[in-house]
């Protein structure tokens, strides 16, 4: 199972504060052990929303919206992609990771083929397996 891990944003991560050494080289084991494991398929950081545009699909045309944008907690701070046999097992893993008492982290699993029923077509399988094949993603 594949699942997103979803570091939500802070505001200090939304000031652009950025982690002590010694937070970098907690976090920086903690990922040695994921990919060890053969856990962690990518992750990264990601910059504060004053940086970000959002696209609103809401008329006519897209309206385009620049950063920085309000609800701190609603706004993510950095992901990792993970390889798991379950969801309970990215949660133990998660118990593991260096975070600050405050610190919010959020689990998804990732949708399957399965999860879309009939309309996910024999052909729009063999498509969808082309694309995940040229983008050196094939399962």
């Amino acid at each position: 199972m594949k699942v997103m891990v979803i570091v939500k944003a802070t505001e200090a991560t939304e000031a652009g504060q950025l982690p002590t050494v010694a937070e970098i080289q907690a976090m920086g084991a903690f990922n040695e052990e994921l990919v060890k494991a053969g856990i962690m398929l990518a992750g990264d950081g990601l910059r504060p929303t004053r940086h970000a545009r959002r696209v609103a699909y809401t008329g006519a045309a897209p309206q385009v919206i620049d950063g920085p944008f309000a609800e701190t907690r609603e706004l993510v701070a950095g992901f990792w992609l993970w390889q798991v046999r379950s969801v309970d097992e990215a949660t133990e893993w998660l118990t593991r990771a260096p975070f600050k008492p405050g610190d919010v982290v959020e689990i998804r699993p990732f949708m399957t083929e399965d999860d879309f029923g009939a309309a996910f077509t024999q052909e729009l399988r063999a498509q969808e397996q082309r694309l995940r094949e040229q983008i050196g993603q094939a399962d």
